[in-house]
């Protein structure tokens, strides 16, 4: 292969979910259900966000972004699942593959950090609230969404540098529904085990790296309640419940998936179901299940979407 980088695979095939064409029809249906679902529900918390002035606050500033976070962590893989379940030969381009990875990578990295920041406005609405609209000013909450972009943009370019020039001449085929950095790398024409290694650690290192981050910061919020008013604890455990749920739901499949790649196929693709269907139509009923100001404030805009409707 000396001289001979350049890629002669023009696109990739995928095996997809399964074989059988009853549980393809039964994946399409609860994936397209989940997937509208997700879509309706974290467009719904944007636009009341946005809309209403009663919640012009950090806190659902924060979760506004995550809503659009996970309105892209459906939309890149999950459309093109939907659809290829009516076609036999599932196929995507090499330039469609290289973009899928792009954009699943710097979604997972604007993810982690806007969770990491809504980690730090809980810390200080519970242990610092008399100072909490000081240090959660405006300029903060646009450094942390500035920032979230920032580092998942480097971490996405990081990540492609290791396959981009990489020689693909065949096979072209992906046990898969999507593209991700550890199947396509075994598809390369030449030995790829340092850079699997290397990719691996990237995102192993972020992945376990960030949760034990918020696991540290969660861990510390209890403590410090707790050495002020016990009877405080409850009411920090019911605010806290919702942020450690959705950091378990999006930590684990990653965490699992980068750090033991050498897992079952099977069980790959469950966790990718699992993060790109699940986890997005999750985070919007969790953090509005137990929020009565936010579901307060979406039933306004239901109301006055209603209204504009009956109008127009």
């Amino acid at each position: 292969m000396n001289g001979a980088n350049h890629s002669v695979v023009s696109e990739f095939v995928f095996l997809g979910l399964s074989n059988s064409w009853e549980i393809q029809l039964v994946l399409f249906v609860i994936s397209s259900m989940f997937y509208v679902a997700s879509m309706m529900g974290n467009s719904l918390i944007i636009l009341t966000v946005t809309s209403d002035p009663h919640i012009h606050s950090p806190v659902y500033f924060l979760l506004a972004n995550l809503s659009f976070i996970d309105l892209g962590v459906s939309s890149v893989t999950i459309p093109k699942m939907i659809y290829d379940h009516f076609r036999k030969r599932k196929v995507i381009s090499f330039g469609g593959c290289i973009a899928q990875i792009f954009f699943i990578h710097i979604i997972g990295g604007v993810e982690m950090v806007l969770l990491i920041a809504m980690a730090f406005d809980r810390y200080v609405a519970i242990c610092k609230p008399l100072h909490y609209l000081t240090i959660m000013s405006p300029r903060m909450c646009i450094f942390f969404s500035v920032s979230a972009w920032m580092i998942g943009l480097i971490h996405s370019v990081i990540q492609l540098a290791f396959v981009v020039n990489l020689p693909f001449c065949g096979p072209s085929v992906l046990d898969s529904f999507y593209c991700d950095l550890p199947q396509l790398m075994k598809l390369a024409c030449t030995d790829t085990y340092r850079l699997e290694l290397m990719v691996t650690a990237n995102s192993g290192f972020i992945s376990v790296g960030s949760f034990f981050i918020l696991i540290i910061s969660y861990v510390v919020i209890i403590v410090t309640v707790q050495k002020q008013s016990s009877a405080g604890l409850s009411k920090a455990l019911s605010t806290l419940s919702a942020h450690i749920t959705v950091v378990v739901l999006f930590f684990s499949p990653l965490i699992f998936s980068y750090t033991w790649p050498s897992s079952s196929i099977r069980l790959d693709k469950f966790l990718a179901i699992f993060d790109g269907v699940l986890t997005p139509f999750l985070n919007p009923v969790i953090y509005t299940f137990r929020n009565q100001e936010m579901k307060v404030a979406m039933w306004r805009v239901c109301r006055q979407l209603v209204r504009y409707m009956k109008i127009s």
